[in-house]
């Protein structure tokens, strides 16, 4: 029998039950995808705040996505590792929530900066002439306002109506981590207030960001698409717009179906649901750093100055036929 007078005020984490005897095996992938994340983005973020010619707003979009990426991992992997190497699997509720407030509202900022990353491309490639007219640091401060805004106010909503509810049964969250849903799930009271916000939240970001950026992207294809002569040119264009969008996809993908597999009772297994729930956090942190880092010549160029290395000399097709005519 429930006690509704009683509320756990301390939770503990099961993540991958079926693999209890394994645990210590797992630390060894998730340790080296958290130095993996830390080296790639804090590498990311020197060269890019040490060359002055990368000091636009792109690049600087870029920086700030690295930083956060570090953060919302470093949210969940210390305690996580502690999980699984020595068996620390509790937390208090403060101490659940707090975790919960940091990872989904980094995560959100994350999907802020994704769209302002499209809509910056956009104005560059299709309104090459008011791209200083429209990104300025008047841009910058209202896209910083409007992120802090929507962020703070809606993961704050979250968190507080988490906060308001009983835990009379189980403190057994089927989780790594804080996740909204997870702890929600465990309320002995009505948690309709919870999933409304839960979907809030979908509608919010996904409902919104993904179609802006999908159709920055369409744009910006479009675009380059008509403008590149060469079937080269056109090729790693394509090859460019789809990793990013690929890449936006997954992160968008994986953390819907995350919330909505307890809001709509989608029947996912509870492993897979803890791994796709660390895959929503740990993949685009750990893919950033080479999709906006080492695909992107001029950041490769501020590495190679920073470190006094040569890049090496691709030869190309035209290279290569410009030499057979010289022979």
């Amino acid at each position: 029998i429930l006690d509704h007078n009683f509320s756990h005020t301390s939770f503990v984490f099961r993540g991958f039950p079926e693999l209890q005897n394994l645990h210590r095996l797992l630390a060894f992938p998730f340790s080296a995808s958290y130095l993996t994340v830390l080296l790639g983005n804090s590498l990311l973020v020197y060269v890019i705040s040490s060359v002055e010619s990368l000091h636009s707003p792109m690049y600087l979009l870029i920086c700030t996505l690295c930083v956060v990426d570090i953060l919302v991992v470093t949210a969940i992997l210390p305690n996580m590792l502690l999980n699984l190497l020595f068996g620390w699997d509790e937390i208090s509720l403060a101490g659940c929530l707090t975790q919960m407030f940091f990872t989904h509202f980094l995560s959100s900022v994350e999907s802020t900066l994704l769209l302002a990353m499209a809509v910056d491309r956009y104005v560059a490639i299709c309104l090459p002439l008011r791209y200083t007219e429209i990104i300025n640091s008047s841009t910058s401060v209202k896209l910083l306002l409007f992120t802090l805004v929507r962020s703070v106010s809606i993961m704050a909503t979250l968190v507080s109506l988490a906060d308001s509810l009983q835990f009379c049964g189980s403190n057994v969250i089927q989780h790594f981590y804080c996740d909204h849903m997870a702890l929600v799930s465990l309320a002995c009271d009505s948690t309709d207030k919870s999933n409304a916000a839960g979907l809030a939240v979908i509608v919010c970001f996904v409902g919104v960001d993904i179609p802006l950026i999908f159709l920055s992207y369409m744009k910006i294809l479009s675009v380059v698409l008509r403008a590149a002569a060469a079937g080269e040119d056109r090729l790693k264009a394509f090859h460019t717009c789809s990793t990013h969008l690929m890449v936006i996809m997954c992160f968008y993908l994986v953390g819907s179906l995350t919330f909505l597999s307890h809001n709509l009772n989608i029947p996912i297994p509870t492993g897979v649901n803890t791994l796709m729930g660390l895959m929503y956090i740990l993949f685009p942190a750990t893919v950033n750093p080479i999709i906006y880092g080492v695909r992107t010549k001029e950041i490769q160029n501020g590495f190679f100055r920073i470190f006094n290395l040569k890049p090496k000399k691709i030869k190309t097709l035209k290279t290569v036929a410009a030499e057979k005519g010289q022979m």
